[in-house]
């Protein structure tokens, strides 16, 4: 029942929120959100302290029989692939709802919402059955939906369509694979891979691959299905934008993994070259379009465009040492994202603006933002993968492993690596050194009207959590092997999968 938990805790909290009697207050149900992540964050951690590390297989198991007539049980394990992911959820979700503030519109809805996705995401990385999986898959759609579109910018209705309809798309196909998996092979058992050399030709693997290399594609995002990513977080608030790219993007690098390379490894490796390309094509262009950004925002949005494709980059290359690199590459680009996005949200708040070209001098030591800027350098040095910081262990990895598969393609992921200095060393140079001020370019009477800027401290529930998530960032980084036990028995057991190996456990 220690799975399962993970999955009723959200969502009975859920119900107990849009029942709960009366009108409380926002800030009661805050209050009563935070005490809801905290036990399933308590839970995760069992789940780790019950997790055995040299284990090949999914653990914990947990089976029921629930639609045999379609293939759909309730069946949920726990591997080395899914359990770093499901610890990322249960933190971040709980972050997201510490640092929300000023819900005075539909607080019991928003806070029900941000329950609702942290359940559908642990049924994600849990579910040992593809249409199980797929259920839990969609089922944060809606939410997330919801959160863009109700608590979001001025474009929040465009935003909130734009994702909307890419994220059904996605969904389209991922089950038009899963579904014409039984087609092919005449077997309606969703819990097993039916993929064997004797049972389905490589045409017909191709094409379901193909599909869900583009549902997942989606998700993730990678290059030229990316462009509904950097609206969604343009227009959704902090906390959603801590959300999407610390917890949610991570489904479809998941995916990829543990359905692509999992399900079909014979049409995986011969798609290989192809995806290595991908790759590189998603990390030279997010970092490039992140370069071309003023709005801060954006730039971390597009950020995370080129730092996904480093994830598909190690899984083309389908190495031990390539896909530990991609399990700590989705793990750190989780914290270190969410926290970049979390002292963005400090920024635009204390000054209204997230535009580069407006800010001056935010480090400054008595009317600035010191810790803000402090920890932003943290951040920024971390996606730059300085050693000593989660980064840095992830893309040693992931280009450790795959630069012998694709030696071309790893060295223009490296090319990416480095851009990613220049674009946060423009972020933090503009906005944070110099004299403090908050001013156009243009130097007219407005603008110097407002040099003389005494910005106000930032509260505790930001700087809790932002200090939480940069000591993550840098225990990771100087611990790798906290995570590295975790995942690299399942990874080396990914990575030497042959036709008929076996199934999702």
């Amino acid at each position: 029942m220690l799975l399962t938990s993970l999955l009723l805790i959200p969502f009975l909290g859920t119900l107990a929120l849009l029942l709960w009697p009366g009108n409380p207050t926002p800030s009661r149900l805050r209050q009563i959100t935070i005490g809801i992540l905290a036990v399933q964050l308590a839970f995760s951690l069992a789940t780790a302290l019950a997790f055995d590390p040299a284990q090949v297989g999914l653990q914990l198991r947990e089976q029921h029989s629930w639609l045999p007539g379609i293939g759909l049980d309730y069946a949920l394990g726990v591997d080395g692939l899914s359990l770093p992911l499901v610890l990322i959820n249960g933190a971040l979700t709980l972050v997201s709802a510490v640092i929300t503030r000023d819900i005075s519109q539909r607080p019991r809805l928003y806070f029900a919402m941000l329950l609702l996705i942290s359940g559908a995401v642990n049924g994600a990385f849990l579910a040992d059955n593809l249409l199980l999986f797929f259920l839990f898959y969609e089922l944060e759609l809606i939410p997330l939906w919801l959160l863009i579109s109700v608590w979001g910018g001025v474009n929040r209705a465009y935003a909130a369509t734009k994702f909307l309809i890419f994220t059904a798309a996605s969904g389209m196909l991922i089950l038009g694979a899963f579904l014409g998996l039984a087609l092919l092979t005449g077997q309606v058992d969703f819990s097993l891979t039916p993929v064997l050399s004797d049972r389905l030709a490589m045409g017909g693997q191709l094409w379901l691959l193909g599909a869900l290399l583009i549902g997942f594609g989606i998700k993730i995002p990678l290059v030229p299905l990316h462009n509904w990513l950097p609206d969604a977080h343009t227009q959704a608030s902090t906390p959603v934008s801590v959300l999407l790219a610390g917890v949610l993007l991570k489904l479809g690098t998941y995916g990829l993994l543990r359905f692509g390379l999992q399900l079909f490894p014979e049409a995986w490796e011969r798609l290989a070259p192809a995806l290595a390309i991908w790759a590189a094509v998603s990390v030279l262009y997010g970092s490039l379009a992140a370069i071309a950004q003023t709005d801060m925002k954006r730039m971390v949005a597009y950020s995370s465009v080129g730092h996904m494709g480093y994830v598909l980059l190690a899984a083309a290359a389908n190495t031990p040492v390539s896909l530990l690199g991609a399990v700590f590459q989705m793990v750190s680009h989780g914290l270190i994202s969410a926290l970049l996005f979390l002292l963005v949200g400090i920024v635009y708040r204390k000054t209204g603006t997230r535009d580069l070209e407006v800010l001056r001098g935010l480090l400054n030591p008595e009317r600035g933002l010191p810790l803000t800027g402090s920890l932003m350098t943290v951040a920024v040095m971390a996606s730059a993968g300085l050693p000593g910081m989660a980064g840095f262990i992830s893309e040693f990895l992931v280009f450790r492993g795959s630069i012998t598969a694709f030696p071309l393609a790893t060295l223009l992921s490296m090319v990416g690596s480095g851009l990613t200095a220049v674009y946060f060393l423009l972020l933090v140079n503009r906005a944070f050194f110099g004299r403090l001020a908050i001013t156009p370019p243009s130097g007219d009477a407005v603008a110097d009207a407002r040099l003389d800027v005494q910005l106000a401290p930032v509260a505790p529930r930001e700087t809790i959590p932002a200090l939480a998530l940069a000591a993550g960032v840098v225990l990771i980084g100087v611990w790798p092997h906290s995570l590295g036990r975790i995942s690299e028995v399942a990874t080396t057991a990914l990575a030497t999968l042959t036709t008929g190996s076996g199934g999702l456990g």
